[in-house]
C-alpha cells in the first residue's frame, strides 16, 4: 500500500475477527462479563497450553467456597499491595508498522483489533517506539530525523522532521491509540544523529563530550516528543539511549553512552522536558539485567565496564529528572530489578524489552513451547513480582522470516506474525502478554500472592496478583511442570482448586466481593530470624518471605524436629500460617505451635495432626518474641517449610 494513504484507510475501516494459528474464531468476552459474572465469588478463567490446544481459552468458572485446602495453596492477599502498572505490550517499530501496513485494508485492522482492542483482543496497553531507525526498520538506510551529509552539523535542528512516521508508524499509532484510548507510550532512541557523534555515524561510536552537543541532543529528543504529540500520540516516558552499552551493534544504530554521558544528557535534558511536555518521564538505562559479557568484553582499555550502571544514574545529580530504570532480558535475572528497587524505593521500574527467539534447526511447536514457559515464567511472572510496572516485548509484529530487518537480530519474533499469504497468526508471545494485558488495567496495583516457582524453573508453580481499579482481581498462574498440577486458590476464607495441564499458563479473575476479604494483615517478618533441628543452616529461608525457598529437615520426619523463630521484639498476632509450599507430601504428619518471651520458657499454643501442604493456626491475642513449630509425628517423608506467616486480625 503507498505509505500516505495508510492514515485515511485505516480511519475509514470496520474491523472484523482474525483467526488464530488454529484457523478458530477467536471471540473473547470482556473480563467479568463471562459465565462466572453471573454468581459471585466465582472466578472466571482463560488458559493458554505449550501444545496448543487452549488458546487464551475461556473455561468454566469455578466456584470459591468456605475452608481450607490440602493442596498446595496460593494465597492471595488483595490489601498488601506494591507497584502500580502502567501497562503490557510490545514496540510497533518501522518493521511492524511496514507488515501491518502492507496487509489489505480489512486483515490489517483485524490484526490491530485483535492486538489493541480490550475486549474482542488482547488490550495491548503499553508501546515502546524507537526514535529513529532501530535494527528493526523496512528502510535500505538507516535513519534520524535530524539527517546531514557527513561533515556537516545542524546545531539549530533546522533539518529535524517526522515525515518519516507519518507515513505508517504514527497513523497505526493513532489507530492504536483509538483502540484502546488508555494505551502508553514510551520513546527510545537508538542513535543520536551521526553528526553529534564520534566517527560521524549512526553505527557505534560514542556521543561528543561537548556542552553544546548535550544540548543539541537535549532540544532534539524534545522537538521530539513535541512533534509526536501534535501528530496525536503524546510520549508518556522517554529514555536517552537503547543499550548504552552495547559498544559494538551488529550493523544497526547504537552508541557506546557511558553513565557519565548519560547523566549529561538527563541534566541537560530534564528542564526542557519538564517546560515543554510535563507529562513525559525520563527513565535511565534501559539495558539489562546485567552487564553482558560481551559488553564487558568490548570495553575501552582502561575504561570502566560499569557494571553497576543504573546505579550510577540514579546516584548522580541527574536522578532529579529521573522517574526510575528500563531494563531488558537478555543477561542476567529480574531479581536485579528488586536489588535497585531496595536501594532506591522512592524510583520506579520498567520492563521494556525481551524478544521471542529461536535455533535454526527448531520447529515451530519447540519455537512455542519453548518461548512460551520461558516468558511466562521469566517475563509474565518474573519481572512484575520484582517491581516492574509495565512488561514489553520487542516487536510486535513481524513477517515469516523474522523480519524485514537491517543489521541486528535474524531469529526475532512478534506478537504476531503476518504469513507470506497475508494471514496473520498469533505467536507464543501474544499470550504470555495477553494473560497480562487483557485483564490487568492500567492502574492496576500488583498485589501479594505466594509464589512457589523461579525464574530459573524449579518445576512449581509460579504466580503472581493484581488488584485492578474497579476492585476486581487477576491472578496469573504458571504450572513450569511438565506434568499436571492441582492447587488451591485463597483468599481470606474462601478457596477454589484448580488443575492446570503441563507448561500452562492461565489468568483468573474475580470482581470485588465482601465475601473475599482477608480477616486480617499479614505482619512483615523484617529482621527474624531462625533456626532448625535438623538443617539449622536452611532455616532462614522460612523467614524470607519467599515461598520458592524452604527449610528442609533433610530426613525422614521424627519427633522432635523444630523449626524456631526469633521475630526480635514481642509481636501481637492473631493467627500464624505454616506454610510447606509446593514440594508436595513434604508437611509435618503432627505438630506443636509453641511461644516465649525469652526463647527459654515455652507454652503451648495449639497441636493437631496436619494433612496438607498449608496449616492455619487461630491464636488470638497472643504476644511473643520467639516461636517454635515442632514435629510430633513420624513419616519417610521429610519436612519443609517455606513460609511461616503471622496476622493480625482487624
Amino acid at each position: 500500500m503507498n505509505r500516505r494513504a495508510l492514515g485515511a484507510a485505516i480511519a475509514s475501516t470496520v474491523a472484523l475477527s482474525l483467526a488464530c494459528t488454529t484457523g478458530v474464531q477467536v471471540a473473547f468476552a470482556a473480563p467479568g462479563q463471562g459465565p462466572g459474572h453471573r454468581s459471585v465469588p466465582r472466578a472466571d478463567v482463560w488458559v493458554t497450553t505449550p501444545d496448543r490446544s487452549e488458546l487464551l481459552h475461556q473455561r468454566e468458572p469455578v466456584a470459591f467456597h468456605s475452608g481450607a485446602s490440602d493442596l498446595t495453596t496460593i494465597t492471595v492477599d488483595p490489601d498488601r499491595t506494591y507497584q502500580s502498572m502502567d501497562g503490557f505490550g510490545a514496540a510497533l517499530t518501522d518493521s511492524s508498522a511496514a507488515v501491518l501496513a502492507g496487509l489489505p485494508t480489512q486483515a490489517r485492522n483485524d490484526a490491530m483489533r485483535k492486538l489493541f482492542d480490550p475486549r474482542q483482543g488482547i488490550g495491548v496497553s503499553f508501546l515502546r517506539q524507537p526514535v529513529g531507525s532501530s535494527d528493526f526498520t523496512a528502510e535500505a538506510e538507516h535513519y534520524t530525523y535530524d539527517d546531514v551529509p557527513a561533515g556537516q552539523t545542524d546545531f539549530e535542528l533546522r533539518h529535524f522532521s517526522i515525515a518519516h512516521d507519518e507515513l505508517l508508524i504514527l497513523p497505526l499509532l493513532r489507530q492504536a491509540k483509538r483502540l484502546n484510548p488508555d494505551l502508553t507510550v514510551m520513546a527510545t532512541p537508538w542513535s543520536p544523529p551521526a553528526w553529534m557523534k564520534t566517527g560521524d555515524s549512526l553505527v557505534g561510536g560514542r556521543l561528543k563530550d561537548d556542552p553544546a552537543v548535550y544540548q543539541a541532543y537535549a532540544r532534539y529528543l524534545v522537538k521530539f516528543v513535541q512533534a509526536y504529540a501534535a501528530a496525536g500520540v503524546p510520549v508518556d516516558y522517554l529514555t536517552v539511549q537503547n543499550e548504552p552499552q552495547n559498544r559494538k551493534p551488529g550493523g544497526y544504530p547504537g552508541t557506546d553512552l557511558t553513565a557519565g554521558q548519560e547523566a549529561k544528557v538527563i541534566a541537560a535534558l530534564g528542564p526542557l522536558l519538564k517546560k515543554a511536555s510535563p507529562r513525559t518521564k525520563i527513565l535511565g538505562y534501559d539495558h539489562n539485567w546485567s552487564t553482558h559479557p560481551d559488553d564487558v568484553a568490548t570495553t575501552p582499555p582502561g575504561q570502566s565496564p560499569e557494571t553497576d550502571y543504573p546505579y550510577e544514574i540514579l546516584d548522580s545529580d541527574a536522578a532529579k529528572w529521573v522517574a526510575g530504570t528500563a531494563y531488558h532480558c537478555y543477561s542476567g535475572d529480574p531479581s536485579a530489578q528488586s536489588a535497585l528497587h531496595n536501594a532506591h524505593p522512592d524510583k520506579g521500574i520498567w520492563f521494556t524489552e525481551c524478544s521471542g527467539s529461536h535455533g535454526a534447526s527448531d520447529t515451530p511447536e519447540q519455537v512455542f513451547r519453548g518461548t512460551l514457559t520461558w516468558h511466562a515464567r521469566t517475563i509474565t511472572v518474573g519481572t512484575t513480582r520484582n517491581w516492574a510496572k509495565s512488561v514489553a516485548n520487542w516487536n510486535i509484529a513481524l513477517d515469516s522470516a523474522g523480519g524485514p530487518h537491517n543489521g541486528g537480530c535474524d531469529t526475532c519474533t512478534g506478537l504476531v506474525t503476518v504469513q507470506a499469504d497475508g494471514t496473520v497468526t498469533t505467536d507464543a508471545e501474544y499470550y504470555t502478554i495477553g494473560h497480562l494485558s487483557k485483564f490487568v488495567k492500567p492502574g492496576a496495583v500488583r498485589v501479594a500472592s505466594t509464589n512457589f516457582g523461579t525464574t530459573g524453573w524449579n518445576g512449581q508453580l509460579t504466580d503472581v496478583a493484581f488488584r485492578n481499579p474497579d476492585g476486581s482481581t487477576a491472578l496469573v498462574v504458571h504450572n513450569e511442570n511438565d506434568n499436571p498440577r492441582t492447587f488451591a486458590v485463597a483468599v481470606g476464607d474462601q478457596t477454589f482448586e484448580y488443575s492446570l495441564p503441563g507448561g500452562a499458563l492461565a489468568t483468573f479473575t474475580w470482581p470485588k466481593s465482601g465475601a473475599l476479604k482477608t480477616p486480617g494483615r499479614e505482619i512483615p517478618l523484617d529482621g527474624a530470624t531462625a533456626t532448625a533441628q535438623p538443617g539449622a543452616a536452611g532455616a532462614s529461608l522460612a523467614v524470607d518471605a519467599d515461598a520458592s525457598t524452604r527449610w528442609s529437615s533433610g530426613a525422614a520426619q521424627v519427633p522432635g524436629q523444630y523449626l524456631q523463630v526469633d521475630l526480635g521484639r514481642t509481636t501481637r498476632f492473631d493467627e500464624v500460617a505454616v506454610d510447606s509450599g509446593d514440594n508436595l507430601g513434604d508437611f509435618a504428619r503432627g505438630w506443636k505451635l509453641s511461644a516465649s518471651e525469652d526463647g527459654t520458657t515455652w507454652h503451648d499454643l495449639r497441636s493437631g495432626a496436619g494433612t496438607g501442604q498449608l496449616t492455619t493456626v487461630s491464636v488470638p491475642g497472643t504476644r511473643a518474641r520467639y516461636l517454635r513449630v515442632t514435629s510430633t509425628a513420624s513419616t519417610g517423608a521429610w519436612w519443609s517449610l517455606a513460609d511461616i506467616r503471622l496476622y493480625r486480625t482487624r
